[in-house]
């Protein structure tokens, strides 16, 4: 995101004066400003005003001599109030990457309609060579209907190996005078080598203000700036740079809310994903279970067939007998079936009084209602898991009294 920070206002004589030419035309300015001597009387005064007026705006030619040329004020004059400055990501594509942008003077969709189109007129441009292929990196919307094409062309050697053109070469080959006016036929506005800077470039560029910036107003920049190590400060002159810089912010802002959306919507696809995934492991589990009930069944049918005609053991009395005292304890009044009839009695109570005296409101503790639930749901569960293993253990047992009886009656036919 781009940090402005509006710099209105400026000094006279800040700029740096690099040689006659400059101190001339800076002298020339000021007399426009200041003591113009075109008409002789006091109408000079309201020349000078007039003066001030188109420098502080940046535009217009000041007069102020019968004998000199009037000077040309552009947004660049030390005096011109409307300035900006911004901060710009440094880029960080190194020269043999061979990215190159080419601004069209198109919109996106008529650019990816024609992109084969345009790669082979590209290729055409560079000469047609078999060696070379040129390959679209990206393309992107930029304000006012155009787009921005990101391409690098690879170079296949006769021994096989292949490798980038250098962004530096390829775009001065692009801005050659036969070769730039074929692009412009293809609607190529601009060309721009994606290519880092090196340290003495970014140093040059902090060291020297652009012109029409005062010197404090760029070393407040350097200062403010909230990332050295990946921002850069621009000097932003007139209200068009502004704008422009506005239209390509609020174009990456609706890039990122793009982007953003289908982000959201991967995360829902996937949300609704696991949902089903979740869903069908429930059934494989409840499908598990059924079948290893149906494999218990199997095994005690197996065991009963295997000891058909035997005694019951030590061991199946024993269990016989705890399984009874089990199912006397839970039917005790005083065990856990008597407790779960007092909570509901409570619970019915408390409801029946909150029925008739809605008035009266009565909170329980978050945190003893929550023990409240957990001790009856422990409560419930081991009474669950106990009926459960009643419930087999009484069918088993008929089952084995059911084969005994069977076994009884077979042998007492053979004796009779």
């Amino acid at each position: 995101m781009c940090l402005l920070r509006i710099a209105l206002g400026g000094g006279l004589f800040n700029q740096s004066v690099q040689n006659p030419n400059q101190q001339t035309q800076l002298i020339n300015t000021a007399s426009a400003l200041s003591a113009p001597t075109l008409l002789g009387d006091e109408r000079d005064a309201i020349l000078a005003k007039w003066n001030q007026l188109q420098a502080f705006w940046g535009t217009g030619k000041g007069y102020f001599s019968n004998n000199i040329a009037p000077v040309e004020f552009s947004q660049e004059n030390p005096f011109c109030r409307f300035k900006a400055v911004g901060f710009s990501c440094i880029p960080n594509n190194k020269d043999e990457d061979g990215l190159v942008e080419l601004v069209f003077n198109k919109k996106e969709a008529e650019i990816r309609a024609q992109q084969q189109q345009l790669v082979e007129s590209l290729h055409k441009i560079l000469g047609g060579h078999q060696t070379l292929t040129v390959n679209v990196e990206g393309v992107k919307t930029m304000p006012d209907d155009q787009t921005e094409v990101i391409i690098y062309v690879v170079e296949r050697s006769p021994n096989g190996t292949s490798r980038r053109v250098p962004a530096t070469a390829l775009n001065n080959h692009f801005e050659q005078a036969n070769v730039k006016s074929n692009l412009q036929q293809l609607g190529v506005t601009l060309t721009i080598a994606r290519t880092e800077l090196s340290p003495a470039q970014i140093k040059q560029l902090l060291q020297n203000p652009p012109a029409g910036v005062e010197p404090v107003i760029w070393d407040q920049a350097k200062i403010d700036n909230p990332d050295p190590d990946r921002l850069i400060p621009v000097a932003m002159v007139g209200f068009k740079e502004l704008l422009r810089r506005l239209k390509v912010q609020d174009q990456m802002t609706k890039q990122h809310q793009t982007r953003l959306d289908i982000i959201s919507e991967d995360i829902s696809e996937l949300q609704k994903n696991q949902a089903t995934t979740m869903a069908k492991i429930a059934q494989y589990k409840r499908k598990l279970m059924e079948l290893s009930h149906r494999v218990l069944q199997v095994l005690i049918k197996q065991e009963v067939q295997r000891k058909s005609g035997f005694a019951i053991q030590a061991e199946e009395e024993q269990l016989r007998v705890q399984l009874d005292t089990i199912q006397s304890e839970l039917n005790a009044p005083t065990q856990f079936k008597g407790r779960l009839n007092e909570l509901m009695s409570q619970i019915r109570m408390q409801n029946h009084f909150g029925a008739v005296r809605s008035e009266e409101k009565y909170y329980v503790d978050g945190d003893l209602l929550r023990e409240i639930k957990q001790h009856l749901k422990q409560q419930q569960e081991g009474l669950s898991h106990l009926i459960g293993i009643i419930k087999d253990d009484l069918e088993d047992i008929k089952l084995i009294e059911q084969g005994l009886s069977d076994n009884v009656h077979i042998r007492g036919g053979m004796f009779s």
